[in-house]
């Protein structure tokens, strides 16, 4: 039994180093040195990289990133001071102007709106096409008053005639405005009533002066026929020859001459002084026609008005007020805000190269950030899109612009002239064809070209000003489905013809290709010489 026992033992122990040799040995087989590996491997033989012609519909776009913003933006400004209000007030009152009630950013502006106060004064929104300069009262003339009987009108406050002279009637519907809103119009002022005062006391006086004069002359023309009267009196009672000569009476020779020589003189001094008296005269009537049309002059200007910081017009309403610059304290000089349109509009800019391809008119898909889509249009190329505004306003300050058939200022439609423009039509070859009046003006060369793209309806972009969205652009597209192959399959001889090389029969041959519409890095070809289809394959490179 200790045999067998001992043989087991030995068996085992030989089998298991069979097993670590072979185990060895299989591992040796595997495991190879690098430089063995790489002698093993030879070098795969080279041969051109080709893709398949594909037969698709393609479309050209134009692709950029854009900024979601409001129409028409322009500065808000006043055009001078606020008034007191006061029939009567302490001098130099409302010489310092401040805000007392700021405008706030957001607010929806309409006509008649109140904007902002100013020393407790409204500043009021109104529409029409000449910007506030001046203050405007009895006896102004001109369009700005034109436009402001205008606007009372549509406001529901009679201006009377609607002529451009400010008379007693656009007062009146002034301060009716005025009194609606919670304030009253402009009255005069304790200087304008001091210098009516001061101009009816001159009349007064030239009057005075012009009723002595008259009485002076007057009295000069009753003394000199009392002396006359006493002198023939006194020459008919003389007996003397010196009463004879001082007298009118008949006498000798030489008392004949002293009378003469008497007489001249009186009658002399006499024309000098009703000479004299006669410019006194014109003197004093010539002050009293001056006094009296200066203060006529005056009393034609004497009332209601509308002080010429106490309005601002705007091309078209309602508008939006978008930033504010000032605060309750400030002082209103200079721009006290920004306005904008209602609508929006998407500003974005592409390359030159892009540019050229594009025109007013074009259609526009806008995608936010959320995927959600609009469409809108290419308003405005280059330049043009730079300058700012979309409907009328283009550029012009919050105090003066045409206002829009539509909308508040309907009324004044009519005074301005309305934008006259072709819509340009896209080819659909991938060349740049850009004639016609639409075509970017100014978009060659590589530097970016701003683009305005108008929204007609927002949709999900209301709310979104100043986000960022993708532009697509629609250029051009195939007519159906096409050949096509990839851009850099594509070859130009010498001779300047188009040309792909197709792998046929264990070859590589040429094929001549017109080429037509290239997008997203494909290109439409036709075959011009030889044949080419769908499932061919192009060399793209080796």
């Amino acid at each position: 039994m200790k045999r067998l026992g001992s043989r087991r033992q030995l068996g085992a122990l030989v089998g298991a180093v069979v097993l670590v040799g072979a185990g060895g040995w299989f591992a040796g087989t595997q495991v190879r040195s690098p430089a063995d590996a790489a002698a093993s491997h030879n070098a795969p033989k080279a041969g051109p990289v080709t893709v398949e012609v594909e037969r698709r519909s393609l479309t050209a776009t134009v692709v950029a990133t854009g900024t979601v913003a409001f129409t028409s933006p322009r500065p808000l400004s006043l055009a001078g001071s606020v008034g007191t209000g006061a029939v009567t007030s302490p001098a130099g009152e409302g010489s310092e102007q401040r805000v007392t009630k700021a405008p706030v950013a957001g607010t929806k502006v309409k006509e008649g709106d109140v904007l902002m106060t100013v020393n407790g004064r409204p500043v009021l929104a109104l529409a029409g096409p000449v910007p506030m300069y001046r203050a405007m009262g009895p006896g102004a003339t001109g369009d700005d008053v034109k436009q402001l009987q205008k606007a009372l009108r549509r406001l529901g406050f009679d201006p009377g005639s609607a002529g451009g002279t400010f008379g007693q009637a656009t007062a009146t519907a002034v301060t009716n405005w005025y009194r609606n809103k919670g304030y009253e119009a402009q009255q005069p002022s304790a200087e304008d009533q001091q210098q009516l005062g001061q101009l009816q006391q001159a009349v007064s006086s030239a009057q005075e002066a012009l009723l002595t004069t008259r009485s002076g002359d007057a009295g000069d023309g009753s003394g000199t026929g009392a002396g006359t009267g006493t002198g023939t009196g006194t020459g008919g009672k003389a007996s003397t020859g010196t009463e004879t000569g001082a007298g009118t009476g008949t006498g000798t020779g030489a008392e004949t001459g002293t009378e003469t020589s008497a007489g001249t003189r009186t009658d002399a001094q006499s024309s000098t002084d009703r000479q004299v008296q006669a410019i006194q005269l014109r003197s004093a009537q010539k002050s009293l026609d001056l006094a009296n049309t200066a203060l006529s002059g005056f009393q034609a200007t004497y009332g209601t008005k509308v002080p010429a910081g106490e309005v601002v017009f705007f091309p078209e309403l309602p508008v939006r007020l978008d930033k504010v610059t000032v605060k309750t304290g400030d002082a209103p000089s200079g721009p006290v805000g920004t306005v904008t349109g209602s609508e929006l509009l998407v500003e974005a800019a592409v390359p030159g190269e892009d540019a050229e391809l594009l025109r007013r008119g074009m259609p526009v898909e806008v995608t936010t950030t959320g995927g959600e889509k609009v469409k809108g249009k290419v308003e405005a190329i280059g330049s043009a899109a730079a300058s700012p505004g979309t409907t009328g306003g283009d550029g012009e300050a919050a105090t003066g612009a045409a206002s829009e058939g539509s909308g508040t200022g309907a009324a004044d439609a009519s005074d301005g002239a309305a934008d006259a423009g072709a819509t340009g039509t896209s080819g659909t070859s991938g060349a740049s064809s850009t004639s016609g009046t639409d075509a970017a003006s100014g978009a060659s060369g590589p530097g970016p070209v701003q683009l305005r793209i108008s929204i007609p309806d927002p949709g999900p972009l209301a709310g979104q000003a100043e986000a960022s969205v993708k532009v697509t652009i629609e250029v051009g597209a195939s007519d159906g489905k096409v050949l096509t192959v990839p851009l850099a399959a594509i070859r130009t001889s010498a001779d300047g013809k188009a040309r792909v090389q197709v792998e046929r029969d264990g070859g590589v041959r040429d094929v001549s290709v017109t080429v037509g519409l290239s997008a997203a890095g494909l290109v439409e070809v036709k075959p011009a010489g030889g044949t080419l289809g769908q499932g061919d394959k192009v060399v793209v490179g080796k």
